[in-house]
Order: C-alpha cells, then sequence, then structure tokens
C-alpha cells in the first residue's frame, strides 16, 4: 500500500492550454503545453532543472512550452559556459560597466526594485502587460514558484551613485546551470550594453561554480527582440536531435 502512495505523489499532471495570439509574431496563434511546480522545494527544483533540459520555461509557479499548431518559430537556447567567447563588443561593454558589483540575494521583492522594475517596463515594453503589473504582481513573479532561484543584483560602485542598484536579474539555479528567468534594468541610456553585460555576468557566475550552461530561453528568428540571445557564441539550440551548435 506504501508503494502505491509513493507512486501516486510522483504523478505529474501537464496541461494545454487554449489558443492565444501570439506576443512575438504577428497574425499567429500560441498554445502551451504547461504544468505546476510541486510544493515540495526539492522535488520542484528537481523538475525545473529536468524540464528546462528539455526545452521548458519557468514563470511564477508555471513550467511551459510552445505546442503551437503548423509552427515552430520559438526554438530554445543555451550558452555552454565553458566554451564562451567574449567578442570584441562583448568586452567593450564590461569595460564601460567595470564598476557595477554583482551580488547574490533571495527571491523577495522589494520597493527598490520594483521602483526599477517600473522604469524597464516604460521606456522598454510600454505597451505591454508587464507595464501595468502592481507591486504585488511583481511580487509574485519574483517569489511564486522559487526553483533553486537566486537574484543577482547589480550595483554602481563609487561616485555620486554609489550603491545605486541598476539591473537585476531572476535566475534558476539548475543541476547543471543557470536559467535567466527573467532581468530588467535602468533604461536610460546612461550605460552602453547592460542587459548584454547582466547575461555574462551569469555565464562568468555558472563557470565559476563549474556549471555547463546559462538556458537563455527562446530565440525568434523572425522577432527582433529575441536577436540578442544569440549574440553569445557559442550558442546550443534544442532541435529533434537533441542539444546542437548553430550550423552543426
Amino acid at each position: 500500500m506504501s508503494n502505491i502512495r509513493n507512486l501516486q505523489r510522483s504523478i505529474q499532471f501537464f496541461h494545454r492550454s487554449g489558443p492565444m495570439g501570439c506576443p512575438y509574431l504577428e497574425g499567429r496563434v500560441e498554445r502551451k503545453l504547461f504544468t505546476r511546480l510541486p510544493a515540495d522545494p526539492v522535488v520542484a527544483q528537481r523538475l525545473n532543472a529536468d524540464l528546462s533540459k528539455a526545452g521548458f520555461r519557468r514563470s511564477h509557479d508555471i513550467l511551459y512550452k510552445p505546442i503551437c499548431d503548423r509552427c515552430s518559430a520559438c526554438v530554445p537556447v543555451r550558452i555552454p559556459v565553458r566554451r564562451f567567447q567574449a567578442t570584441r563588443s562583448i568586452r567593450r561593454i564590461q569595460r564601460a560597466n567595470v564598476d557595477l558589483v554583482v551580488s547574490a540575494c533571495a527571491p523577495i521583492a522589494g520597493e527598490e526594485d520594483f521602483s526599477l522594475f517600473r522604469r524597464y517596463q516604460k521606456a522598454r515594453h510600454p505597451d505591454s502587460d508587464m507595464a501595468h503589473m502592481s507591486e504585488s504582481d511583481y511580487q509574485a513573479m519574483v517569489e511564486e514558484g522559487s526553483a533553486g532561484t537566486v537574484v543577482f543584483q547589480f550595483r554602481q560602485k563609487g561616485g555620486a551613485k554609489d550603491g545605486t542598484l541598476a539591473g537585476v536579474m531572476i535566475s534558476d539555479r539548475l543541476d547543471d546551470g543557470y536559467s535567466a528567468v527573467y532581468s530588467f534594468f535602468e533604461a536610460d541610456g546612461t550605460r552602453e550594453g547592460l542587459g548584454t553585460m547582466m547575461i555574462v555576468a551569469l555565464i562568468e557566475q555558472a563557470r565559476d561554480e563549474g556549471l555547463d550552461n546559462v538556458y537563455l530561453g527562446y530565440w525568434i528568428e523572425q522577432s527582433r527582440k529575441m536577436a540578442y540571445k544569440v549574440r553569445f557564441k557559442p550558442v546550443e539550440y534544442l532541435t529533434s536531435d537533441g542539444w546542437r551548435e548553430q550550423n552543426s
């Protein structure tokens, strides 16, 4: 009887969403396969790691992947951090942001990061649903479904703005790397390539911890918003034959 109960607790249910308008490609319809993270944080972290390798992403306590009819535009991508090579432009961006200090924090929302989040949305995505999120909505985004979640804060060091929060990256630590869940930053144009610098910092963090990959979510060739994800070389794509480098 105890074996039967253990088997029942291990079952993970998946669901298919109804049709929705695609947020990236105009005129297309999106469907998702999704499941909820278990309440047990250890089991949740393991499931998150396993499904990330299979192309799923996390939002709140939901793990999902697109399963759209007659469309395969969303391609999961990851960076094999041991082989990552910074380009000349990336090295220039790193020099431009050398005064930023990175710290790892627990996934707890605060007024300071929410204020930065609102400024970022207003500057970059004023017409999106996220631009209208309340502080409680933002808190849920950061704190719900935590599965090995680490929030990396980027603060300015020195000068009149010493300690000023310049960027935040919400990430999940997996058994083989980090998954970049969501990032936002000061988008007033005073810093060059801050978003790029934050991804490079996550790559370096993974490499320092002896991990293999940084998962960047979905790349869509037809979407300019997604173009940045393939600037980090080499990049691996999830294909029907597993993870493969570009043009391999």
